[in-house]
């Protein structure tokens, strides 16, 4: 086949229904994210069904075939998956509008549209889902032949797919990959099937997991979708933003004409429904009960884990480093609930402790632990004042110990950790030690100033050490130092080789922290 045309279009709509339907068990069967309700196929199946009758008119060429396509999508997608493979035709039709023909380059085009508007439909998008696998593609793909575009997009697809479960937590410990992303796989083989001429009989890439208990559990949340009409496009934030607050899963997708499938998991039904009204008219609203989500853990690993929320991208990537699942929030920013609920709902465990850098982060880690889409999980805050508390409570975490005894220590390591840090004053202020000017350097010890000196970065190491010695007076065997983003290179070495002079007894530890709130953070344990 040398170009896509109408017919190669409904052609292969047929053979993704096909697929869809022979998979549809497996598929439902490896569906553990976002929600492990065993759906994923059947909804991926239904909505291309959907897509599917909507071509029952001749069309004139490919970009009308996938218009149509897309359209009928839309209007029959179900569940979180079916609305993004509807934003993947929409993006297909955007693209190939008023084309009678899709050659290579014009596919290859195509499907790089088709992740944009995918993704962008998304609330969240989270790495290790049929969007990352879609951006794989788009990623692969060059204006080649046909036969070559449609070959690698499979290729680059199924590649992508191997790779979810070391990209989704929940998934790796399931020991299976995203369900979703197997049946996006499944589209682009049909594509590439009806291109070549050299369809086969789909098979599934890993085995089913099957439930062990009898009873049905109760629902925790719900699926909530509808189709919205009479909104404009400048409102769609608003209801982005308003359903994030509600639960997780969100997207809002449109068909092109002013349509759009609205979809989240949430508790409450209602005020989902009503951040629709806001903007336009609801219909064929579809409520569907959500299982309790029941951890699903590697047969050797505890079923609890630690996550954090910090400032400073050096600090975080610090936290990953030693595997820690970490949510870095710019300075002076609230996270949304969307974002924390990503950081908590993402993993396979029943138990999930937070660790939050500072007031502010230990606020919305608090919201989050009582929101209803938690479920049964039990969340525990740790609130830190620093993120060298953090760093503390992480020193003593013990995955071997006794939950409750370990997150008593975690508590008891973060209390203990006096807390200093070096700023850069932005106005003035009158302080216990002085009047500070602007740009002056202002020394804090666990929240009271104790220094006020004009900054140079000659002055910077004796500030820094004014205040250690303030700190260490009343005894500590280990001071860790986060160095923020404005600090001059080499003043960890410089305040290391100082502080070995002074107190050689005390152990000394440094790291790039980013923080653009102080130039040093100082703990002492």
């Amino acid at each position: 086949m040398r170009a896509l045309d109408g017919a190669a279009v409904v052609a292969w709509a047929s053979a993704c229904v096909h697929s869809l339907d022979v998979l549809r068990p497996a598929i439902d069967g490896i569906n553990v994210y976002p929600v492990a309700d065993s759906d994923t196929g059947s909804n991926l199946l239904h909505t291309m069904i959907g897509a599917r009758a909507a071509l029952a008119e001749p069309t004139a060429g490919a970009g009308e075939a996938l218009t149509v396509l897309a359209r009928g999508a839309v209007r029959s997608a179900r569940g979180n998956s079916g609305v993004i493979l509807s934003q993947v035709l929409r993006g297909l039709a955007e693209a190939a509008d008023g084309r009678a023909e899709l050659d290579g380059e014009a596919l290859a085009q195509a499907l790089v549209h088709a992740d944009r508007v995918a993704t962008d439909a998304v609330a969240r998008p989270v790495a290790g889902t049929m969007l990352t696998v879609l951006h794989a593609v788009a990623t692969a793909v060059r204006g080649q032949d046909l036969h070559e575009v449609v070959t690698t997009a499979a290729k680059a697809a199924s590649e992508a797919l191997e790779q979810t479960p070391q990209q989704l937590p929940v998934l790796a410990s399931a020991g299976v990959v995203d369900a979703g992303a197997r049946g996006l796989v499944a589209v682009l083989d049909a594509l590439a099937g009806v291109v070549t001429g050299t369809a086969t009989e789909p098979v599934h890439s890993c085995e089913a997991q099957t439930e062990s208990e009898d009873a049905e559990p109760a629902p925790y949340a719900w699926e909530v979708m509808y189709l919205l009409d009479e909104a404009v496009e400048e409102d769609l934030p608003q209801l982005r933003h308003a359903l994030s607050a509600l639960g997780d899963s969100v997207t809002v997708a449109g068909d092109g004409s002013g349509a759009y499938a609205v979809h989240v998991h949430c508790a409450d039904i209602g005020a989902a429904i009503e951040a629709g009204l806001e903007i336009g008219r609801p219909r064929g609203i579809r409520v569907e009960p959500l299982i309790t989500p029941t951890p699903i853990e590697a047969p050797s690993g505890p079923d609890r884990t630690v996550v954090a929320v910090v400032r400073g991208e050096g600090l975080a990537e610090l936290l990953r480093e030693e595997g820690v699942a970490v949510l870095a929030a710019p300075q002076g920013t609230k996270p949304s609930v969307a974002e924390m609920l990503g950081l908590v709902t993402d993993r396979a465990v029943g138990h999930i402790t937070i660790l939050a850098g500072d007031p502010q982060l230990t606020e919305a880690a608090d919201e989050t632990a009582a929101h209803a889409m938690i479920g049964d999980r039990e969340v525990v805050v740790i609130p830190c004042a620093s993120p060298v508390q953090v760093l503390a409570a992480l020193a003593v975490h013990d995955p071997g110990r006794r939950v409750n005894d370990d997150v008593v220590a975690m508590a008891e390591a973060a209390a203990a950790t006096r807390r200093g840090e070096l700023v850069v004053a932005e106005e003035e202020s009158i302080t216990w030690v002085g009047l500070a000017h602007p740009g002056d350097l202002v020394g804090f010890v666990d929240g009271e100033v104790v220094l006020v000196e004009p900054l140079s970065e000659e002055n910077l190491v004796t500030a820094a050490m004014t205040v250690l010695r303030r700190m260490l007076a009343v005894g500590g065997e280990l001071v860790t130092v986060l160095t923020g983003a404005a600090a001059p290179e080499g003043v960890a070495r410089e305040l290391a080789d100082r502080l070995r002079e002074e107190r050689p007894e005390v152990e000394f530890a440094s790291y790039p922290g980013g923080q653009t709130e102080a130039v040093l953070l100082i703990g002492v344990e």
